[in-house]
Formats: structure tokens, sequence, C-alpha cells
């Protein structure tokens, strides 16, 4: 998720408020983007779907980037770098106005902040103990688990149901494993608390997400609370990393992470969904664990086995399923984050 403003590292999930407030808070960062500065209109003639898919692309490819970067960096060297690369983009980009905005406005946007480093701080500790496909499927439990509470439909506990028997997939046999997998091929407990911790932190992340991009114009409340976050885990990376961080192939590759993880996927959700519908685009997003495992196979060399791959269908299965129940419901029917 490990969209970090998600971001993740997108972070995909049904749609939990209402459609004018939540079009895009679950997809943390496009709901406070809107109306940011950028729309190359290249990247405009992929199509609405091509947008989506290529962003969704570029975040798991950039998490893939980030466990190969761990040896040099520590996961709190990856995520101080990607935070503080991203909040730099986006602050000169940006240039958020100071002035105007009332305690409760910071306190909006710093509470944000905070949300978001946890997320990633957590996220990043999860795919430094397993896949990354396995991770990212259990990040995305948090906004299902939004999705679920706040809605009314008894339909959605079936979607629950089937992606708690996912994860029970996912994560049977837990035991210990050098490389993530553990006794029976199932997974690091460690990993998974990790994950699941990252999940609970994305879900505040949309609530915080919709409230901040209320209180902001544009992408203001984005970039600020992503430098907070950035100045909140810089020293967590340097306690960890040192000087390491300052070797300039390690702060390239540490670039790289958060354009592909951040700064890429945000421009092309936001130039999706000025041209699709939330859900539709929301749809798109669950397919995130999938293309997180493909990336994890091809960077990584992290196969999967039969009942992961199965575990992680699930999943994508449950949280579609859950995005098409939220689907066609009056607003008014709908509570705000």
């Amino acid at each position: 998720m490990q969209r970090d403003v998600h971001t993740s590292s997108r972070a995909p999930g049904p749609p939990v408020t209402a459609p004018d407030t939540a079009a895009t808070p679950q997809l943390a960062p496009t709901a406070t983007a809107t109306g940011a500065p950028g729309s190359p209109g290249r990247l405009g003639a992929l199509g609405p779907v091509g947008l989506v898919l290529a962003g969704g692309i570029s975040v798991q490819f950039g998490g893939a980037l980030a466990v190969t970067l761990m040896p040099r960096a520590g996961a709190l060297g990856v995520v101080a770098l990607r935070l503080l690369v991203a909040a730099v983009v986006l602050l000169v980009i940006c240039r958020p106005r100071l002035r105007g905005h009332s305690r409760t406005d910071w306190g909006t946007v710093v509470v944000f902040g905070v949300t978001m480093a946890a997320m990633n701080g957590l996220f990043y500790q999860a795919v430094d103990r397993i896949p990354l496909g396995a991770a990212v499927t259990l990040e995305v439990l948090g906004p299902l688990a939004l999705s679920v509470v706040v809605s009314r439909r008894a339909l959605n506990l079936v979607w629950a149901g089937l992606a708690l028997a996912g994860v029970f997939l996912l994560s049977g046999g837990v035991g210990r494993g050098g490389d993530g997998a553990g006794v029976g091929g199932g997974l690091d407990p460690v990993g998974v608390a990790f994950a699941l911790g990252a999940g609970a932190m994305w879900a505040a992340y949309i609530v915080f997400s919709a409230r901040t991009g209320r209180r902001f114009p544009q992408a203001d409340g984005l970039a600020l609370a992503m430098a907070v976050g950035a100045l909140l885990f810089l020293p967590l990376g340097l306690a960890e990393s040192g000087t390491k961080l300052a070797d300039p192939v390690t702060l390239g590759l540490g670039a790289a992470v958060a354009v592909l993880s951040s700064v890429l996927p945000y421009t092309l959700e936001l130039l999706a969904l000025r041209r699709m519908p939330a859900s539709t685009f929301a749809i798109l997003m669950s397919l995130e664990p999938a293309v997180a495992a493909t990336a994890g196979f091809l960077i990584l060399d992290q196969a999967l086995t039969t009942i992961q791959a199965a575990a992680i269908a699930l999943v994508v299965a449950a949280s579609m399923g859950a995005v098409r129940t939220q689907v066609g419901r009056p607003k008014s029917a709908v509570p705000e984050a």
C-alpha cells in the first residue's frame, strides 16, 4: 500500500463515504489531489482504464524496487527516503499556502501525515518479512473492513466472510521462515501483523484523506501531510541507516521508489478520475493484490503456491463485490467518514 499516500502503496478498496467526498478518499492521494496541477496530455491518451492500470503497476513495481533497496538502507530508511522525496516534489509543485488555516485544519493535516507515516512504516516492515503480494492482500483488508463497518447492508458480510476465507488460506500454517514463508508454506506471523496494522492505518488514512480534502484546496493538504510524515520518519530512518542514506546510489533508488510509488500514480489516478466514475476506479484498484503478486514474482522471484494464489483471488473478489454492493446506494444512505 503500500500506497503511501495511497499509497500504497494506493491503496484500493471499496468506497466508504458519500460520492462527493469519497469518490477518491480511499484512493488516497486522489482524494486530496483534485484540481492539482499537472495533467500531461500524452498520459491522457492512454484512456482512463489504462491510466488506472498504469498507476497500479507503477505503485506495485515501486514497492518491489523498495524491497531490493532494503538491504542497503533498511526498511525505515526506505520509508524515510520515499516520504522525503515525495514531500519535496509535492511541495515544489503545489506550493501550498501556509496562512489562513484554522487550528482544526492543521490538526487534521497533522493527523493525516501521522497516519500516512504509520501506514508506510508498517507496510515496509511487512514486505521485509513476507512476499509483496501477500502483504498487499492483507493490507487491503483495512479499506474492506471499513466499507463493511459503515455499510448497513447484510450482503457486505458475505464479502467480509469471503475475504476472511482468503486470509485464512493465505496465512494458514503460520510459522517462521527466513524467506517470509513458514512451516507448511505459512507466512511469518510478525510480517502478517505488520501488514494487518498497515491495513488498519489505511482505513484511518481514508477517513483523514477525505477530511483533509474538504479543508484544503487542490493538493495542498496532501503536500503538507506528506511533509509531516517525512519529518516524523526522517529521524527513524537516520537512526537505522545513518550515513547510508547519503549514498548517491541509495538516494537515486529512493527517489525512484518515491516517483514510482507516489508521484506518478497520483498523477495518473487524478487524470483517470476526471474521466471515469469513482466506482469503476475502485473496482480496478481492487486488482492491486494481483498486480503486487506479479511484481513480486517478476522482480523479487517470489513465487506463489496454488493456495496463496487462490487466497489472493478470494480477497480480490471480496473487494470487488463490496464495491459493487456500494454502487447505486442512495447518497443519503452512505455515512460520511
